[in-house]
C-alpha cells in the first residue's frame, strides 16, 4: 500500500496534532544514546566493559521495555542501586552524541504543511522535562519556529482529551479543523474522546 502524503488529506484541515514518539522520530534513537553515555561513565567508574553494558540495556529495552532496563544490568551486571539516580538524570538531561533525525516522510509532511500554512503541533504524553529534552535534540530542518508543542502530563495524559480541548480554545479551531497523527492505542483513544479525525503514523511512514 502506498503511503499517505500530504496531498491525500482533506484540504480543509488547519491543523495537524503529532504525538514525538516513533511518531517523528523512532524512540530508541533517544534510548540507545542515553544507554551508551551511561554504559561510558560506569566504566570510567566501575570498570564495567562499556560494550557489554551497553547492548544489555538495548536488548532489555527492545524485549522488556525502557522500565526494565536498570533492574536487568543490576541484577546481571551487578551494577550498585547508587546509579540508578545518574540513570534517571542522564535520560532527562543528557546531551546527546548525535541529532535525533525525523522519519523521512514525516518530515516531507511537515514541510508540505508548513508551506500550506496550516499549523503544526506537537502533543506529548510522559515526563515533559525529558520530552523537552528530546524536541532540542532533533534535527527540525528548520521547522522548530513553526512547532507548538503542549505537554499533557501538564495536565491529565491522554487518552484524557483536556489538553486537546485546551490546544482548539487557545488557537481558535474546532473539531472539523483537526487532525490527529496517531502512533498507538493512547493517540487513538483520545481523538475519539475528543471527536477528531485521525490517520495511523504507519500509513505516512
Amino acid at each position: 500500500m502506498a503511503a499517505i502524503t500530504y496531498s491525500d488529506i482533506d484540504p480543509r484541515k488547519k491543523a495537524f496534532i503529532f504525538e514525538l514518539d516513533d511518531v517523528l522520530y523512532p524512540a530508541k534513537d533517544y534510548y540507545f544514546q542515553i544507554y551508551y553515555l551511561f554504559a561510558n561513565l560506569l566504566e570510567y567508574t566501575e570498570l564495567n566493559s562499556a560494550a557489554k553494558t551497553t547492548d544489555l540495556m538495548i536488548d532489555t529495552y527492545t524485549q522488556k521495555g525502557e522500565g526494565e532496563v536498570f533492574n536487568t544490568i543490576a541484577t546481571e551486571l551487578n551494577v550498585d542501586e547508587k546509579y540508578r539516580k545518574n540513570l534517571e538524570i542522564m535520560l532527562l538531561t543528557s546531551r546527546l552524541p548525535l541529532k535525533l533525525l525525523l522519519f523521512k516522510n514525516m518530515l516531507s509532511f511537515m514541510q508540505e504543511v508548513v508551506l500550506d500554512r496550516k499549523k503544526l503541533f506537537i502533543v506529548t504524553n510522559g515526563n515533559p522535562q525529558q520530552q523537552l529534552n528530546k524536541l532540542r535534540q532533533v534535527e527540525w530542518h528548520g521547522l522548530e519556529p513553526y512547532l507548538i508543542c503542549y505537554f499533557a502530563n501538564e495536565s491529565l495524559p491522554k487518552p484524557e482529551p483536556d489538553v486537546l480541548h485546551l490546544l482548539m480554545q487557545e488557537h481558535n479551531l474546532e473539531r472539523r479543523d483537526l487532525i490527529m497523527i496517531e502512533g498507538s492505542d493512547t493517540d487513538k483513544l483520545c481523538a475519539e474522546a475528543c471527536g477528531i479525525d485521525y490517520i495511523s503514523v504507519k500509513e505516512i511512514i
